[in-house]
């Protein structure tokens, strides 16, 4: 099994301004491996400041453009991690998580943590069919 990285459009570049050495998706096998995504603006490379619900939201809208542009969509998804800085955000990443999974989600895994090194509350990440 070979794999690809694949190019995602401002993500790609914007993740190399940062100089986090990671790849946003790569496909192998079949599937894409979407690396945990944090609320990034796509036009200015910035994190997107706000409450959990804006920065959900952003979230949830690179994780669309990362697969969109990979050739697949939220409805592939497979599996989802999310991982958030406080648990009681558990409510709120729901109704918005909710709103782009409506029928059918993926398997997920909710996971509290410490923070980032960077100024955000939420990441995530997932395995989607290519």
């Amino acid at each position: 099994m070979e794999k690809e990285i694949v190019e995602i459009p401002k993500l790609s570049e914007a993740l190399r301004r940062i100089g986090v050495p990671l790849s946003p998706c790569v496909r192998a096998g079949g599937f894409l491996y979407v690396s945990g995504l944090p609320p990034l603006d796509l036009e200015s490379g910035q994190m997107v400041k706000g409450g959990i619900d804006v920065q959900t939201e952003q979230v949830m809208q690179v994780l669309k453009h990362t697969l969109e542009s990979a050739g697949s969509s939220l409805d592939r998804v497979v599996k989802c991690q999310v991982f958030v800085t406080n648990a009681a955000y558990y409510r709120i990443v729901n109704e918005i998580y909710g709103r782009y999974f409506p029928h059918d989600p993926p398997a997920r895994t909710f996971v509290a943590m410490a923070s980032w090194p960077m100024e955000f509350d939420i990441e995530i990440e997932c395995v989607a069919l290519s």
